[in-house]
């Protein structure tokens, strides 16, 4: 790049420190630590990015993950290339935690036929939530976190990101208790969950390390070997269903439990959304949008469903067998499986197989989460990747630790949360590029990605969003607060937070957006 210093904006300060061809020398004054010199000045972040440019080079990994990917930088794509688009979500969602998540429904008192709707229903529009901000990939070549930008401008973009980041360390710490949890179980409870969560937060983070070309062809095969597994579960649990019990609530707590149900696998789901785009930048400029909406929505959404599905089935089974439901109760869902799942020997095999699932999605979440600190400051997009995704895999272990007695309720509070607030992002980028861009990305100046003198400057964003924090407030139902709208179904309350975000967010943000374009024109 090639930026005359006296006009050099954050973006040139950004992209000169990591993408510039730059010599790297040994400076001698600077012998005390392995500080090398850039124009002159000792940099120990500099050096760092060098070594890490030099390795990607040596191993073929990608470089310099948050940058914009140019047209020409590209290649086009062959048939199976292009269906892999679905492929690609397959693996990071079917898996042990989207299998236990499916057992809520039963511990909610729904019946298998309505937790299965719920499942059903739910995974297909969180799948659709994800499959439109996957669109915006390939026609700009920017990253989720980079996109949004242009609807919450630099400064509160930065906000977005920071959450992003949470989101990302919180489903690796999901993926990491399931997984603990099911190894424990592996070794007949011999071997602490504890450090199971080491060894699968491990495992998880030496992968995401190779970037996202190697991610793609892991993720891209991988969830064969679960589907299989979950086809057998059907199959082995089928003797032991139970579809007939009705289910144990009924009126306004029923109507709760299925909102709040809802909520939940909504928010497993609509998640994706925050992340989408990251993996469709090196497709070509012209890939069809309606193809990557309906791959990634079917992608995302049939995987989960299936997952989901297998797991209230396999609750079910607990109504015919005592001694099943008390393995879940006091053990959770690894021991349950193990049940089912038989002969013994080869029960502790599929179960060694699918806490392997569980790395699957800790990989992107590994990775994306870097991706997000990244864009959230200058001196931060200079870090390089590498240190970033330690600094997350040390908070994941921490949380892990902390939440490792209690998956079903961290699953049922977390996995809605989310929801909430990629509900207020989605609606924003949603009527950003339909109403004020016209749905056209020549609307878009992708040169000023990050720049932020030429992005809008977030205000109707901002307050747009706010808003629809107040509304997740009034209508969510967690353990640990039920909000006054959702009390008004009893018992637990019913989740309808997701709801009315929606609406407030989506009533908001429009004429606020036209009022700042009026004022600012960007």
């Amino acid at each position: 790049m090639d930026v005359a210093k006296t006009k050099r904006n954050d973006l040139s300060l950004i992209e000169d420190s990591l993408n510039a061809e730059t010599s790297y020398v040994k400076d001698e004054e600077c012998n005390d630590t392995a500080v090398y010199k850039r124009d002159g000045r000792c940099n120990i972040l500099d050096y760092l990015c060098y070594l890490e440019q030099r390795m990607d080079e040596k191993m073929g990994i990608e470089p310099v993950a948050i940058e914009r990917k140019l047209p020409n930088a590209r290649r086009n794509k062959t048939w199976y290339e292009e269906l892999s688009l679905g492929f690609l979500w397959a693996s990071p969602t079917m898996n042990l935690p989207c299998c236990a998540t499916g057992m809520l429904g039963w511990q909610f008192g729904l019946s298998l036929k309505q937790s299965l709707l719920c499942y059903i229903f739910g995974s297909i529009l969180g799948g659709a939530v994800a499959g439109y901000n996957a669109t915006f990939g390939a026609p700009t070549g920017l990253r989720q976190m980079s996109v949004s930008r242009y609807s919450f401008g630099w400064w509160p973009n930065k906000i977005v990101a920071i959450l992003n980041v949470i989101q990302q360390i919180g489903w690796g710490a999901v993926g990491c208790i399931s997984g603990g949890a099911a190894l424990s179980s592996v070794a007949n409870h011999h071997l602490s969950p504890r450090v199971g969560i080491v060894i699968i937060a491990v495992i998880s983070v030496s992968v995401s390390f190779f970037g996202l070309r190697v991610i793609l062809r892991y993720e891209r095969y991988a969830w064969t070997v679960f589907f299989v597994l979950f086809m057998i579960l059907f199959g082995q649990a089928a003797p032991y269903v139970d579809n007939n019990t009705e289910a144990s609530v009924k009126g306004s707590k029923l109507a709760g439990s299925v909102l709040t149900l809802l909520a939940v696998v909504y928010g497993s789901t609509a998640t994706w959304c925050t992340v989408a785009s990251d993996y469709y930048v090196d497709y070509p400029a012209d890939t069809s949008t309606i193809k990557v909406f309906l791959l990634t929505t079917l992608g995302i959404a049939i995987p989960t469903s299936l997952g989901m599905s297998a797991g209230a089935v396999a609750a079910s089974t607990m109504n015919n067998n005592p001694e099943w439901k008390d393995a879940y109760n006091q053990h959770g869902a690894g021991d349950l499986l193990l049940r089912i799942y038989h002969p013994s020997g080869f029960s502790h095999f599929v179960l060694v197989l699918l806490v392997l699932s569980v790395i699957n999605t800790n990989i992107m979440n590994s990775y994306s989460g870097p991706l997000s600190l990244q864009q959230t400051s200058q001196l931060f997009a200079r870090i390089p990747r590498f240190i970033w995704t330690f600094v997350c895999f040390v908070i994941v272990i921490g949380l892990s630790l902390g939440g490792s007695t209690d998956l079903n309720g961290y699953l049922q509070s977390f996995e809605s949360l989310l929801g909430y607030w990629c509900t207020s992002y989605f609606v924003i980028m949603l009527e950003e590029h339909l109403i004020i861009r016209k749905g056209d990305f020549s609307n878009y100046n992708l040169e000023a990605w990050n720049s932020p003198h030429a992005l809008p400057h977030g205000i109707a964003a901002f307050i747009s969003f706010g808003l629809g924090v107040v509304a997740w407030v009034m209508g969510m139902s967690e353990n640990w607060f039920v909000g006054p709208l959702a009390k008004l179904f009893g018992g637990s309350g019913g989740d309808l937070a997701n709801e009315f975000t929606f609406v407030v967010s989506g009533v908001t943000y429009l004429p606020l957006r036209v009022i700042e374009l009026y004022f600012y024109r960007r």
